[in-house]
């Protein structure tokens, strides 16, 4: 019979609060106008440059293959957080039940990490490509890059799966309201009933690893790529290339610093909750907003093809 009670008292789903400063009905209209006007502007620029990649055959080179992969992975990101935090704010709350928040929650994880390797496999192209660039063409092509980027989706999600197990390993007997916007990992994990010191020490190693590793080995990368570039004897040469990796630089800054800054917020002491969670928001959306303006802005490639596009459809317009 006890087991009976205890195994009814399972918690079947989870309450999502959001921010506890910001529950007011005034407030919530204002979140929800912005991130709807973010998750807009996402998709637009992301798909935008799938577009671009897709409709011109110059671009189908293993940088710009990386390029629209980072695009994809930028939708997927967004796409798995942004939508239910926008039902949230319409409501004082969302429920979201024990299957669907841990699925959010594995996405969460196996998507950034994939970024993580992604952005390392980015470095390494710039890498080759400067570095060794008579071997490049063998080392470096469309089939190779692409193989790369599959093993990159593979390994986010694998460095995903154990966090994941572990904390499907404890039973969650209640409460079950979840102080975040969406089904974050360490948020739900607090609800877990049982002793969580030790899973949470060997989440945190394994998140630290998808980050330091990648990180590690970008700054190895461009380290010997300033070396390279320093030793070219033309000026117009050094300034292309350090032009076009620091399109890619900008892009790993913005972010590994987030997710610097979301990791340390989490670990001062008096930091507030709405702090930390909007930190955590900014973490899914920011990157994701300012890929596609930084390679618009910075790459002439894209912006001339994005140029020809626009005349052509003007053109088929008149017609």
């Amino acid at each position: 019979m006890s087991e009976l009670n205890k195994t009814s008292s399972l918690v079947q789903e989870f309450i999502i609060v959001g921010f506890p400063g910001l529950r007011d009905q005034e407030s919530r209209k204002t979140l929800f106008a912005i991130f709807l006007t973010v998750y807009l502007l996402i998709l637009v620029g992301n798909l935008l440059l799938i577009v671009i990649f897709v409709s011109d055959r110059h671009l189908h080179t293993p940088m710009y293959i990386l390029v629209c992969g980072l695009a994809v992975l930028d939708v997927a990101i967004t796409t798995n957080t942004v939508p239910s935090m926008l039902v949230l704010f319409r409501l004082e709350f969302r429920t979201a039940p024990f299957a669907a928040c841990f699925t959010q929650t594995y996405f969460f994880l196996g998507l950034f990490s994939t970024e993580s390797f992604l952005l390392a496999l980015m470095a390494y192209d710039r890498y080759t490509a400067i570095c060794y660039p008579l071997h490049y063409p063998n080392l470096i092509n469309n089939s190779r890059i692409l193989r790369l980027m599959a093993g990159c989706w593979a390994a986010g999600f694998l460095c995903a799966t154990p966090s994941v197990a572990l904390a499907l390993r404890f039973p969650f007997c209640g409460p079950n309201k979840v102080i975040q916007c969406f089904c974050d990992y360490s948020s739900v994990l607090l609800l877990a009933c049982g002793d969580i010191v030790v899973t949470s020490y060997v989440v945190l190693s394994i998140g630290l690893s998808v980050l330091v590793f990648p990180l590690t080995f970008i700054l190895f990368s461009y380290a010997r790529i300033i070396s390279s570039v320093l030793r070219i004897a033309s000026s117009e040469g050094r300034l292309k290339a350090f032009y076009t990796c620091g399109t890619h630089m900008l892009v790993i800054a913005v972010f590994f610093l987030i997710a610097a800054g979301v990791f340390i917020s989490y670990r001062i002491p008096g930091t507030s909750v709405d702090m930390r969670i909007m930190g955590a928001v900014i973490q899914n959306v920011f990157p994701a907003l300012m890929n596609p303006l930084i390679y618009c802005l910075r790459t002439k490639e894209i912006r001339e093809s994005l140029l020809k596009m626009f005349k052509k459809n003007k053109v088929l317009a008149q017609c």
